[in-house]
């Protein structure tokens, strides 16, 4: 199905366009476990990220970005632009509502990704960081569209042999770093660190790395950042080399924002800035205020995009909008058209980054295992599944999911219409529930895969 699909695309997808008409590049940041409140530009009064501020006063700044609550369903929504309803990922594989080992949908690599799009358009094609989504290593990357990666490597994703001797604190032993002393894996080759090399810097001197050796083509590089995800060690200090900040969550969204300011830096010292298509965003809300859980502090994420001469700086839109809208908007930025009949959840913002005045969406909608919420401009309905009780809110003008008003129990013509609306939406927007190849929870609500694989080839792990 794999190389069908490659077929499919590669025939169906026009020509590169001559030099003089060159189409813009793409950097993709996928930060992880970083909310919409974490950033200063979107409220926050603790946290200093003036890199990501200057990218939001010179790009725009979207209010309502949903992913889904946790990682794995949020990269594979983004990756395929599809809900999980039709990916089959409604929660991180290896748990009950992902596909099992035996199911078809289970290897990412057999679906189309944005990155087979672009690839075949005739971009290169990158990716460094955590990577989180199944199938079989050491191609699974590969497989998935990018050209070449530089990857956090759990234990069963090296090569046969190889052992890290790196662990995170706390781990008792069984998780390789991702941080300090990084367990790293490079086109299916292990990469040796130190102890005192620090895993964000290496992910991010590979992308700068790919965008200077790119220069010259049309590239997209898709960055998924380790950080801010726990545990939220020391970090490099920049103002003074050789020494670490301390520990906590705000040492790593400030280093996150450092990075930033990096690899902006370096497409702007390459002369790229003006044809490159800048987009960051968040994989979950952050970790102990709202990720995991079916709410919108859980899914609502930071999104800014930055696209000279196209996207007007400094504007904040309160347009509602999905991460799996990042698929069709980077193919219809490249002119990249999809295989005929292939659907797609997502809705290209194309029109919203230009300023046409047009609505993107009347809702948008996010879900976790048998967990569903939708939302338009003043209404959100959660649906918690499993015989939770749903909660309407009314959330009047507000969008950082804080001061809303509960009326699930309102019997007001406004409150019973919307309930009546988003209920009807949600039977074409379905749940885990009957959903063939999924992993069933056992008694308790809980259960493990199994593990797949001998030798190099083996089952990525969920973290």
């Amino acid at each position: 199905m794999r190389r069908l699909l490659a077929a499919v695309a590669c025939v169906l997808l026009p020509a590169i366009a001559p030099a003089a008409e060159r189409p813009p590049n793409f950097v993709v940041v996928l930060a992880d476990d970083i909310g919409a409140k974490e950033l200063a530009c979107y409220g926050n009064t603790k946290h200093q990220t003036p890199q990501l501020d200057q990218l939001a006063k010179e790009g725009m700044r979207f209010e309502t970005c949903w992913a889904t609550p946790l990682c794995t369903p949020t990269r594979v929504m983004m990756m395929t632009g599809q809900y999980g309803f039709r990916s089959g990922y409604f929660h991180m594989f290896g748990n009950p509502w992902s596909p099992r080992p035996d199911s078809p949908e289970f290897a990412h690599g057999d679906k189309l990704t944005f990155a087979d799009v672009l690839k075949g358009h005739g971009y290169a094609t990158g990716l460094a960081g955590k990577w989180q989504l199944s199938g079989e290593h050491p191609t699974l990357i590969h497989d998935c569209g990018f050209d070449t990666y530089r990857m956090w490597a759990y234990e069963n994703n090296l090569p046969a042999g190889v052992k890290h001797t790196g662990r995170y604190e706390g781990a008792a032993g069984g998780r390789t770093a991702r941080y300090w002393h990084p367990c790293i894996v490079e086109n299916g080759k292990y990469l040796e660190t130190k102890p005192t090399d620090y895993g964000p810097d290496l992910f991010n001197a590979f992308a700068i790395d790919f965008i200077r050796q790119h220069k010259d083509q049309p590239f997209c590089f898709y960055y998924t950042m380790p950080l801010t995800h726990g545990p939220h060690e020391e970090t490099p200090d920049p103002a003074k080399p050789g020494q670490r900040r301390p520990a906590g969550y705000q040492s790593n969204v400030e280093y996150l924002d450092y990075l930033m300011g990096q690899l902006l830096k370096a497409i702007d010292d390459a002369g790229l800035a003006e044809n490159t298509v800048f987009i960051f965003v968040g994989d979950n809300g952050t970790a102990g205020t709202g990720k995991g859980t079916v709410t919108e502090l859980g899914v609502r994420v930071p999104l800014i995009v930055r696209w000279p001469g196209v996207v007007k700086p400094g504007v904040v839109s309160r347009e509602l909008v999905s991460v799996a809208d990042i698929f069709p908007t980077l193919a219809e930025v490249a002119a990249a058209k999809l295989p005929a009949g292939h659907v797609i959840d997502g809705k290209s913002l194309i029109a919203t980054l230009r300023g046409e005045g047009k609505k993107h969406r009347d809702w948008v909608f996010s879900y976790l295992g048998p967990g569903r919420i939708i939302r338009d401009e003043r209404w959100l309905l959660e649906v918690p599944g499993q015989g939770q009780p749903e909660r309407l809110l009314d959330c009047g003008d507000s969008r950082t999911a804080t001061g809303y008003k509960d009326v699930s129990d309102s019997t007001s013509a406004d409150a019973v219409a919307a309930r009546q609306r988003f209920t009807a939406l949600l039977k074409d927007l379905p749940g885990p529930e009957g959903h063939l190849g999924l992993k069933q929870p056992n008694a308790n609500g809980e259960g493990k895969a199994k593990k797949k694989g001998k030798g190099k080839k083996k089952a990525a792990a969920a973290d």
